[in-house]
């Protein structure tokens, strides 16, 4: 099974503030974003679940929370961590997951995945969520995309 990252990072490793993008809204990045996650389970934590309960993205979400939580969603599953997450991931026969945030989840997961799908904003903005440090040394960018407001990039581990 694969796991990838999938997060909007500005220059400055900023990702979120008070529960939001820091950043004005766009529509290209959020398009793509929806269409990559769509059909396939996502792993996020409870606070990220909570902000999408409008609009939940992908075919399952499966909140990981230090506590044991029953959700009102028929597509929702609690996992206690990562074994648990990868474990409901396995039970739903998929190949794939995207680990969609928050900022504590990324951290969790980033020892544990294979690619990571990230839009680079450019410029610094203040937040109070940054996506994890990683070592560009265990990645290999694979592509990036230029797009008028951000850029795509794809990083894959490079196998030991």
């Amino acid at each position: 099974m694969e796991l990838v990252t999938v997060a909007a990072v500005a220059d400055n490793g900023v990702i979120g503030r008070d529960g939001e993008l820091p950043w004005p809204s766009i529509p290209e990045d959020r398009r793509q974003y929806r269409e990559r996650i769509a059909d396939h389970p996502v792993i996020l934590g409870r606070r990220t679940f909570e902000s999408m309960r409008e609009d939940l993205p992908g075919t399952a979400q499966i909140v990981v929370s230090r506590s044991d939580r029953e959700y009102d969603v028929e597509s929702a599953r609690h996992a206690a961590g990562v074994d648990d997450a990868v474990g409901s991931v396995h039970a739903l026969g998929a190949s794939r997951a995207y680990v969609i945030g928050g900022g504590g989840i990324y951290a969790l997961f980033q020892p544990y995945v294979d690619r990571m799908v990230l839009s680079r904003i450019p410029g610094e903005y203040e937040g109070d969520t940054y996506f994890p440090e990683w070592d560009a040394g265990e990645w290999q960018r694979v592509d990036a995309v230029d797009y008028d407001e951000f850029t795509l990039e794809e990083w894959v581990r490079e196998a030991e």
